[in-house]
C-alpha cells in the first residue's frame, strides 16, 4: 500500500512541478515552511467583482492563416494555393482586399458590429517551427533563442498587477499589494494541462477543469487529504518535516475548498441551446458560468486543437473554423446578455501559421506568421497591423510584420492595467486594437 505522504511533492522544486499539472499552489504564509516562505506571499490582484478578465483561446497546431483572413484579390495567393486557396467568391469579404473563410460567418456578424479586431501578420523575429519550442515561444514570450523558465501570464501574476476595467482602454493602474483569497485561482485553464504561460516564478494558485464534462480535475483529492489528516495528529506542526507536511495538508484542503467553489457553480448549469454542443462551446459555456458567479479570476485559457493540416487540410480546417466562429460568438452573445460583455477581452493564439504554398498532400506545412483574433465590446473592431507579402517562391515562409510580444503589451498595460515592460522585460509599441 503506498504511503499518502509520498503522493505530495516533499521540496519547492517537486512543489511546482505537481502545481503545474493543475493542483492549486496556494500561496498559505502562516503554515509555509521555510523552503517556500520567500515565494508564497506573491498574489493577484484584490478581488473586486468588477474587474477586467482576459480569455485567452488556444489554436493548438500550427493555424493557417492564410485560409482564415483571405487576401483573395492577390494574385499570388491564387498561385501559391491552386488547390486549397478558397475561391474568390466564397470569401466573407472585409474590403476590396481581404475576407474571412466562410465558416467564420459569427465573425463577419462580429466586425460588422464592432467587437471583433483582426491583428493581421503576427509572428517573431527568427521563427521556430517546431511545435513544442514554438508553443514555448508564444507562452513565455521569449527571444527565439531564450529560454524562460515563466509565462507572460505567470508574471503578470508575479508582478501583483492590479487594474480597474472601469478605467478607459489606455489607462494604467497600480500593482496591487493585497492577495488574493487562497482560494480563489488566479488562472483557470480548460485543457489537458496548465499552460506554460500560467507558470511562474511564485507559486499561484492554478486551477483546471476537464474540457468535456465542465468539473474539476482532482475529484479524488478529499480521499488523499482525509488519508493526510489521520496519518499526522494536529500536534506535528511542529518544524522541518511536519512543517512541510501541515502546509501541503493545508493546501491540499485550500484546493478542495476551489474545487467545491467552482464545482458548485459548475453544476448549476441547464441545458443552454444558444451554446453548440461540441467541448470547446462547453468550455467557454463553464467560463461564462464562472464570471458570471463573480470569481474574481481574471485569466481563463481555453484550446482548441486540430490545426495541424499536413494533408487534406479543406475539410478539416473549415470544421475547426466553425467550432471556433460558432463557439466565441455563443460565448459573446452570452456575456452580453449577462451585462458582462465590457468586462471581457477574449484573444486568441497558435504557435506559428503555415507556409504559403500548398504541399502535395493537399495541405500546409508549418510556417511562421499568422493573424490572430481578439473579442470585445471596449476594442477597436476590424483589421491592425500590416498583411503579409505574397511574393514569395514555393516552400519559403511569410515574413512577419508585428511582433506577438506587441499584442502582449497591450493587453497588459490597457486591458490587465499592469506594467507590460515588468512582464515582458522589454518596451514593445501598442498595437491600436485598445
Amino acid at each position: 500500500m503506498n504511503n499518502p505522504h509520498t503522493l505530495l511533492p516533499s521540496t519547492r522544486r517537486e512543489f511546482l512541478r505537481t502545481g503545474a499539472r493543475g493542483i492549486g499552489l496556494l500561496a498559505f504564509s502562516r503554515f509555509a515552511p521555510d523552503f517556500l516562505t520567500s515565494t508564497a506571499l506573491a498574489g493577484a490582484p484584490p478581488p473586486e467583482s468588477d474587474r477586467s478578465i482576459l480569455v485567452l483561446i488556444q489554436l493548438a497546431g500550427g493555424n493557417d492563416g492564410l485560409n482564415t483572413l483571405v487576401p483573395y484579390a492577390d494574385d499570388h495567393y491564387h498561385r501559391l494555393r491552386p488547390t486549397i486557396g478558397l475561391k474568390t467568391s466564397d470569401v466573407l469579404r472585409i474590403d476590396d482586399h481581404h475576407g474571412l473563410h466562410p465558416s467564420l460567418a459569427p465573425f463577419r456578424e462580429m466586425l460588422d458590429a464592432g467587437s471583433l479586431g483582426v491583428v493581421q501578420n503576427v509572428g517573431y523575429p527568427n521563427p521556430n517551427r517546431s511545435h513544442f519550442r514554438s508553443t514555448e515561444i508564444w507562452e513565455t514570450a521569449s527571444e527565439s533563442d531564450d529560454y524562460l523558465p515563466s509565462g507572460w501570464l505567470g508574471r503578470f501574476f508575479d508582478n501583483q498587477c492590479g487594474g480597474t476595467p472601469a478605467t478607459a482602454p489606455g489607462a494604467t493602474a497600480t500593482p496591487s499589494t493585497t492577495p488574493t483569497p487562497s482560494d480563489i485561482p488566479v488562472g483557470i485553464h480548460a485543457s489537458n494541462e496548465v499552460p506554460p504561460s500560467f507558470l511562474g516564478e511564485n507559486p499561484h494558485n492554478i486551477f483546471g477543469l476537464s474540457r468535456g464534462a465542465l468539473r474539476p480535475r482532482h475529484a479524488g483529492a478529499a480521499r488523499l487529504v482525509e488519508g493526510l489528516l489521520a496519518a499526522e495528529p494536529a500536534a506535528s506542526a511542529g518544524a522541518g518535516a511536519d512543517d512541510n507536511l501541515s502546509f501541503l495538508q493545508h493546501t491540499m484542503l485550500d484546493a478542495l475548498a476551489t474545487e467545491k467553489r467552482i464545482q458548485r457553480v459548475l453544476g448549476g448549469m441547464k441545458p443552454d441551446g444558444a451554446y453548440p454542443g461540441d467541448p470547446f462551446a462547453n468550455a467557454l459555456r463553464g467560463v461564462a458560468e464562472l464570471i458570471a458567479a463573480r470569481l474574481p479570476t481574471r485569466v481563463y485559457f481555453v484550446s482548441l486543437g486540430g490545426f495541424d493540416t499536413h494533408g487534406n487540410q479543406l475539410g478539416t480546417h473549415a470544421q475547426l473554423l466553425k467550432q471556433l466562429a460558432d463557439g466565441m460568438a455563443a460565448f459573446q452573445k452570452d456575456l452580453t446578455r449577462r451585462g458582462l460583455a465590457d468586462q471581457v477581452l477574449t484573444m486568441t493564439f497558435s504557435e506559428f501559421g503555415r507556409r504559403p504554398s500548398e504541399n502535395e498532400s493537399k495541405g500546409t506545412d508549418h510556417g511562421t506568421a499568422a493573424p490572430l483574433f481578439v473579442m470585445g465590446s471596449r476594442l477597436k473592431a476590424g483589421l491592425h497591423g500590416t498583411a503579409p507579402s505574397l511574393d514569395v517562391g514555393a516552400n519559403r515562409d511569410l515574413a512577419f510584420s508585428t511582433d506577438f510580444r506587441r499584442v502582449y503589451a497591450t493587453v497588459l498595460d490597457r486591458w490587465l492595467g499592469c506594467d507590460a515592460r515588468a512582464v515582458l522585460g522589454a518596451s514593445f509599441k501598442p498595437v491600436e486594437f485598445l
